[in-house]
């Protein structure tokens, strides 16, 4: 596993549909090594913080895998630069269904973990200039991974991702996103995914949980 791009940008406004929006999901790769600090890498921003951002969400990573599967099944885009889907990190090797909720990673002098599942808003939509792109994205099963910021570090392309401490769960990412999208489980799924002591409380709670 490791990093292939390291990517940041900033709020900008662009038209969409007829009305201007505020968005930071346009990024782009960025040379050397990016200091991260709990909520953000720097020159990395967020948009709307009552959605995007914060401890919870504070890096978005997102694997070459998927940027593959999306090339098939979009042939007419033709930029596939890295940060496209407004990951801070292009990975490779790290795929929603092998990471488990609460897995530790050293990645760079930084210490991440795995907390959760990416639910896009319409602002994927604008990205790609196509209003079908949230249903696409949901669909495909491919939600990249937000991560907590343990210890602020630096990152850079080509850093290794280093898995230091295995959650104590089975419970994988693609666990909680296949919950998210079909709002069914198991109750004793349910249950576990309420339990798991790195589960944002924001989901918790979505989750009926306290």
């Amino acid at each position: 596993m490791n990093i292939l791009s390291v990517n940041v940008g900033l709020p900008r406004e662009v038209e969409w549909h007829g009305r201007a929006i505020r968005t930071a999901i346009w990024k782009a790769p960025v040379a050397g090594p990016v200091p991260i600090a709990h909520h953000n890498f720097r020159g990395d921003q967020q948009a709307d913080l009552t959605v995007h951002g914060g401890p919870d969400k504070a890096v978005y990573a997102y694997d070459a895998a998927h940027y593959a599967a999306w090339q098939a099944q979009l042939p007419a885009w033709t930029d596939w630069t890295p940060g496209l889907f407004g990951e801070n990190l292009t990975t490779e090797g790290l795929l929603e269904t092998q990471v488990r909720i609460g897995d530790l990673f050293r990645v760079g002098t930084a210490v991440l973990r795995a907390v959760q599942p990416r639910v896009p808003c319409y602002k994927l939509n604008a990205r790609f200039d196509d209003p079908g792109m949230v249903a696409h994205f949901a669909r495909a099963g491919r939600s990249g991974i937000y991560f907590r910021v343990e210890k602020p570090g630096a990152v850079q392309a080509g850093d290794a991702l280093t898995l230091l401490e295995a959650a104590d769960t089975a419970i994988t990412i693609q666990t909680v996103a296949d919950i998210l999208l079909t709002r069914r489980a198991e109750a004793g799924l349910l249950a576990a995914v309420v339990a798991l002591p790195h589960l944002p409380t924001k989901l918790k709670q979505q989750f009926g949980g306290a």
